[in-house]
């Protein structure tokens, strides 16, 4: 066997197992379902290649791909390219860290356990709540759970959820909603904001929360002042999804009596990726630490005295048995909360604040050299590091002349708002350079 790189199944492997369970060929295994069910011929397949070929062949495949290593991209819509310390792989590739499962026995886990805590109270600092756990699988999962734990909570029904709130979370919410029999209500948007009259006449007994985006998938940056006041009338619980890098500039959602802040943590230290895996936080007022869902890392001294950390307030059995569990968040997401938390170490506070200060200043330096080309630009009110532009034409033929010039243009909302044709939410970061924006413009400009 010390020829192959892998261990093959060998034709004497096969007949072995079907000598050892009593069959006589492969095909008597299939004999219960009806042959005029069965798929005959061969399969449009290409036959196996070997190792080396088979590399070349998906190496060919990749470079058709365009990516933001080789080309400036302006989509954002919940998933951003944002500067990336050079520590943060040196770190999480470490193999202890790289190779670690859920951290239960904290003597041999410490390292992955404060690592865990650090993240926690970071989130803290950054939202202006007093709880946060290690993290959930990503930042539309977490809302999801949010609005679960808000019906748990309140023994209430109706979830209020404002169309500013990204689409693909309030799908993630529909689709949690249904198995816990709640009833999820869309407030309109009205110029890109939350419509108050509208959550004002849907709002009544039942409603478990108010979930609002902050900033919000347009940009705008809601008016959580208000929206606080109409969700606490009846106890309902006010929950807001925030982009955390956002909150090196903005107000935390604390200040305006927040009971739950959730968000993705991706702009810290993890990439694009496809789109995925991320990392979710959330955070919670210590009036609902036990309703938690996922883990918390606490901190303690051991015999001896010394600084320690474990997990806490939550058995094991939270995590495997379904019957008692709050949530069912089983595998362990930490990796990527610790790449978050060496990101957020290594950029600093300060570094926080000058980053989100940069994604404020390009973007809307893209937003006014886009009007100086006589480019519509829809967006009127507050945002952060996105707004929204019109065109004269449909925006998936605008993106891929674009992509003609080197550019990745931003999100089609048609995709997901039907009435918002010729619509582009673009995004613009701190990578973004004056170049590539006044490009941008040109080109936009040139369209017709």
């Amino acid at each position: 066997m010390e020829k192959f790189r892998y261990l093959p199944m060998t034709e004497k492997d096969q007949r072995d197992m079907l000598d050892t369970i009593g069959v006589s060929q492969v095909e008597e295994l299939f004999q219960d379902i009806p042959v005029e069910v069965r798929f005959k011929g061969d399969l449009n397949i290409e036959k196996g290649l070997d190792e080396i070929s088979l590399i070349k062949e998906m190496t060919r495949l990749a470079t058709k791909n365009k990516n933001i290593k080789e080309y400036p991209s302006f989509l954002g819509a919940g998933v951003y390219e944002h500067y990336i310390p050079t520590v943060v792989n040196h770190m999480l590739l470490r193999s202890e860290f790289y190779t670690a499962y859920t951290p239960y026995q904290p003597e041999i886990s410490q390292g992955e356990l404060q690592g865990i805590f650090e993240f926690q109270t970071m989130i803290c600092e950054l939202t202006g709540m007093e709880v946060a756990n290690s993290s959930m699988y990503d930042g539309p999962t977490a809302l999801a759970e949010a609005a679960m734990m808000s019906a748990a909570q309140t023994k209430k029904k109706k979830i209020l959820v404002s169309k500013t709130v990204h689409p693909e979370a309030r799908q993630v919410l529909k689709t949690s909603a249904k198995g816990q029999n709640l009833e999820v209500i869309e407030i309109d948007d009205k110029d890109g904001m939350t419509d108050l009259e509208h959550l004002k006449a849907e709002y009544n007994d039942d409603t478990a929360s108010v979930i609002v985006q902050y900033p919000n998938f347009f940009g705008q940056i809601e008016d959580l002042e208000t929206i606080e006041k109409i969700t606490h009338q009846k106890k309902a619980l006010f929950v807001v999804s925030s982009n955390p890098l956002s909150l090196g500039v903005l107000q935390p959602p604390g200040n305006y009596s927040a009971d739950v802040v959730v968000g993705d943590a991706q702009p810290f230290g993890i990439p694009t990726q496809l789109g995925g895996p991320h990392c979710g936080y959330f955070a919670v007022t210590k009036k609902l630490m036990r309703k938690v869902p996922g883990r918390l890392v606490g901190q303690t001294t051991d015999d001896h005295g010394q600084r320690g950390f474990v997990l806490t307030l939550q058995a094991r059995e939270q995590h495997i048995r379904r019957d008692k569990a709050t949530s069912n968040i089983c595998s362990n997401q930490a990796l990527n909360a610790l790449g978050a938390s060496i990101a957020m170490s290594a950029i600093g506070k300060k570094g926080i604040k000058h980053m989100a200060t940069q994604n404020v200043q390009k973007a809307h330096y893209a937003k006014n050299k886009l009007q100086e080309e006589g480019v519509e630009v829809i967006t009127d009110q507050p945002f952060f590091n996105e707004f929204v532009i019109k065109l004269p034409k449909a925006i998936k033929d605008v993106n891929k002349e674009l992509l003609d010039h080197g550019i990745i243009g931003g999100l089609d909302l048609s995709r997901f708002y039907k009435e918002k044709e010729n619509l582009m939410l673009v995004a613009v970061t701190e990578l973004r350079t004056k170049e590539e924006m006044d490009q941008f413009a040109s080109v936009l400009g040139g369209v017709k």
